[in-house]
């Protein structure tokens, strides 16, 4: 599926301002859109938004479908009626360019379960209806996830392998019990999802009355102690007693001498293929009802994936094994119609990533931090882009531009700087422009590049552990961005809508 010409932004909503520790999808999310309309442009991407696990990564959920609670954003709720104002006073934060987790999550905790208890006690035959359609709509997921989340909570979050036995492997009698035991918790949790879904559906809604399609993201896999690893141990590379058996993980590579052994269960793929690929049809047919596009994360693994024993300490013996890759993509594509799908191929692709991607029409991605690190065949310099890609300044992943080139070798700043005809004292807006004015269907900048910011404000860097995750701005830096500027370039570029 080919996009039309346009350019955007990516921010995560745990990044926008709010009084309650973290971005949440209430008012500053909306005044993000207007900017968006604002600036001409028609793209939001965000990273996964499902519930975070350890470390508060958006890449380590507790499911692939569920949605994370803690983006529900209280002044909604006090909207709706369900908590006061003085119980928002009570909970409010300072707004920081860090978000304060531990903090938010208590003070939100004590806010959802005061709107669920009025919910509950007051609700009327709408919300009823509309609550009974969500649990239909979502029933291949649901109920698994939310006792998932009810038996983690009585087990102090150990890993679901580390549970009763009977619980462990689901047997029929254990399930029962635990379902009847922990009805207030399951329906807590469902209620949680149902709100989660409400705020998100009409936030999206409002970006598209703008004109503006909102980029989801789906990691290629999910975690081990997960709802769905849990729920369906057949499609994962799992014993008997839950204990991963392979994993994933990249080779040893420029970057590492020992790989990166990033420890997710890997698919049983023959298993899911005939069972039709079932789970997989299930969570895009989800992915695309919450969003307008879908940047698939690691997708050189639907070609082939590094193996790697559980056992290993790290990821240097393992081995490639192909994966379905073409006939995932056929079924999920005749089951669902066209396939709104942005690859992220970045990375060392071979030639079987480059086939399955463009048998698929899918554009891939284009960073312009790593275009000049070698000579003008560098596949990243724009002169060298094909028409369906997305091109980028720089990913969730990537330092700031700024901060990119700071700290950059001085032959890739001078590259840099004679590629931009400049003297790199406005490099972001340099490399800015030159995404603009590429030949690519889609230009993509962190908001962060728009915002002139360092490396003190980068959201992550991999293979890190503890800072990650956290940035967020405040509603000056955002009432201080150039809107003309990035107007006007999207004018003169042709992507304005």
């Amino acid at each position: 599926m080919r996009f039309p010409r346009s350019c955007g932004t990516l921010v995560h909503p745990t990044s926008f301002p709010s009084n309650y520790g973290m971005g949440d999808l209430g008012h500053e999310a909306y005044e993000f859109i207007n900017f968006l309309e604002e600036t001409g442009q028609t793209i939001w991407q965000v990273l996964p938004l499902s519930p975070t696990g350890y470390g508060n990564s958006p890449y380590a959920s507790y499911s692939a479908f569920a949605g994370n609670p803690y983006l529900i954003s209280p002044d909604k709720l006090e909207e709706k009626g369900y908590i006061s104002t003085d119980d928002l006073s009570k909970a409010r934060l300072p707004i920081t360019v860090e978000a304060n987790y531990e903090a938010s999550y208590q003070k939100k905790d004590e806010l959802y379960k005061k709107a669920f208890e009025e919910f509950r006690s007051s609700n009327s035959k709408e919300d009823q209806k509309r609550l009974k359609a969500f649990k239909e709509r979502n029933s291949y997921w649901l109920e698994d996830y939310t006792l998932f989340i009810a038996c983690s909570n009585y087990n102090n979050r150990e890993p679901w392998n580390k549970w009763d036995k009977d619980l462990a492997q689901r047997k029929s009698s254990a399930l029962k019990k635990a379902k009847k035991r922990f009805a207030e918790v399951i329906e807590y949790e469902t209620w949680l999802q149902f709100e989660f879904f409400e705020q998100w559906n009409t936030l999206k809604d409002y970006a598209n009355s703008k004109n503006i399609r909102v980029v989801g993201d789906i990691p290629i896999f999910v975690d081990h102690n997960s709802a769905d690893v849990w729920s369906h141990p057949e499609y994962f590379a799992v014993d008997k007693q839950g204990n991963r058996k392979l994993v994933a993980g990249v080779p040893p590579d420029y970057f590492s001498d020992t790989g990166q052994l990033w420890g997710n269960p890997l698919y049983k793929w023959e298993a899911l293929q005939k069972d039709g690929f079932s789970w997989w049809i299930e969570r895009f047919k989800q992915m695309f009802d919450l969003f307008d596009a879908i940047r698939v994360d690691h997708f050189r693994g639907f070609d082939e994936y590094w193996e790697v024993k559980a056992s290993e300490e790290n990821a240097i013996n393992g081995e490639w094994v192909k994966a379905p890759g073409v006939e995932l993509f056929t079924t999920i594509k005749k089951k669902l119609g066209s396939l709104p799908i942005i690859a992220e191929d970045l990375g060392l692709m071979t030639q079987g990533v480059e086939d399955l991607r463009d048998q698929f029409n899918f554009p891939g991605m284009k960073i312009l931090q790593f275009a000049f690190d070698s000579d003008s065949t560098n596949s990243f310099l724009p002169h060298n882009y094909s028409q369906n890609c997305v091109t980028y300044t720089g990913t969730h992943d990537n330092d700031t531009t700024i901060g990119w080139y700071k700290s950059a070798p001085e032959v890739e700043q001078h590259r840099a700087r004679e590629y931009t005809r400049s003297d790199g004292q406005n490099i972001q807006w340099e490399l800015i422009r030159l995404g603009m004015f590429s030949v690519a269907d889609q230009a993509i900048f962190p908001l962060q590049d728009f915002m002139n910011l360092d490396s003190s404000h980068r959201m992550n860097t991999p293979g890190t552990v503890g800072d990650n995750w956290n940035w967020r701005y405040t509603p000056d830096m955002l009432q201080n961005v150039d809107t003309q500027q990035i107007k006007k370039m999207a004018e003169m570029s042709n992507r304005l809508p």
